[in-house]
């Protein structure tokens, strides 16, 4: 190959490049810009966080409170507020630049194949989240908050009408250590909530089939079961819930992977390709 040959051929891969640094740039702008936006709103932000737990310890006749343990601790919550809302602000921006770098090297077909998996995305990440802040959040506190010990009995013991005191162990939780908690439920049912996304996207590509998910079927649920047992929290109604809606979505995509494959029949069919008794 000559020089003149491999200066054509490096061409296009610096400007693919050079698009891609220019794409992650802007990428980054957004989230930044989101980070922001989110830091100037973090106490309704954290005000609207706390709602489950607040729910919980009312309905309990406790009042509502948290405690900064550490002086910067109030700082890096703010902090971690700004991450999560920066990330789902700038989110559609940036799905919209990984668009425009992947779409220009894309078939119509491919197009029209993969845009409807990059809005469904987004779509069951916060579908999951809502589902572990409404649901999960308020039973796992609630759970939690059933161990606390409401002890009485001090004003009756110094009147020597009691004679030994029961302690008061309640809730005097750190605002971090619950933000962490309530955030890492939300992002693993986000995540959780992509298996439809992603084992659909692969029957696309014909890299899975709903023959092959069916049959690996009790290897899914032990894999399911230790990655409830991983992201939860050791109680075992929440591990349950994971559980349950992990394996639902897991036989969901079953069906959505039938389907592709039996759209994908129905078109070879029409082409001549395939046989009617013959199946991809």
């Amino acid at each position: 190959m000559s020089t003149d040959e491999l200066d054509d051929s490096s061409a296009p891969l610096i400007e693919h490049l050079t698009e891609l640094r220019s794409r992650l740039i802007k990428s980054v702008i957004g989230f930044l810009i989101g980070m922001v936006i989110a830091f100037s709103f973090a106490e309704p932000i954290f005000n609207f966080l706390t709602a489950p737990l607040c729910s919980v310890l009312n309905e309990r006749g406790q009042d509502c409170g948290l405690v900064f343990i550490k002086a910067q601790e109030g700082f890096f919550v703010a902090i971690r507020i700004s991450l999560l809302g920066g990330f789902a602000l700038s989110f559609p921006y940036i799905a919209n630049q990984l668009w425009r770098f992947v779409a220009p090297g894309l078939y119509k077909s491919e197009k029209g194949a993969f845009l409807p998996f990059l809005i469904a995305s987004p779509f069951m990440f916060f579908l999951g989240g809502a589902f572990a802040f409404y649901v999960v959040t308020p039973l796992a506190f609630d759970f939690f908050l059933g161990f606390q010990q409401l002890g009485s009995g001090g004003q009756e013991a110094a009147e020597g009408t009691l004679s030994s005191p029961v302690p008061s162990v309640i809730f005097q939780g750190s605002a971090e250590e619950y933000l962490a908690l309530t955030i890492k439920f939300i992002v693993a049912f986000g995540l959780c909530f992509q298996l439809p996304v992603l084992l659909t996207l692969m029957g696309k590509a014909g890299l899975v089939s709903s023959q092959g998910l069916g049959a690996v079927r009790k290897y899914a649920v032990v894999g399911i079961l230790v990655l409830a047992a991983v992201v939860t929290p050791p109680d075992v109604i929440t591990q349950v819930i994971l559980f349950s809606v992990v394996y639902g979505l897991y036989e969901i995509s079953i069906l959505l992977v039938r389907r592709v494959e039996r759209k994908r029949n129905e078109k070879l069919r029409a082409e001549g390709l395939l046989d009617d008794e013959d199946e991809v």
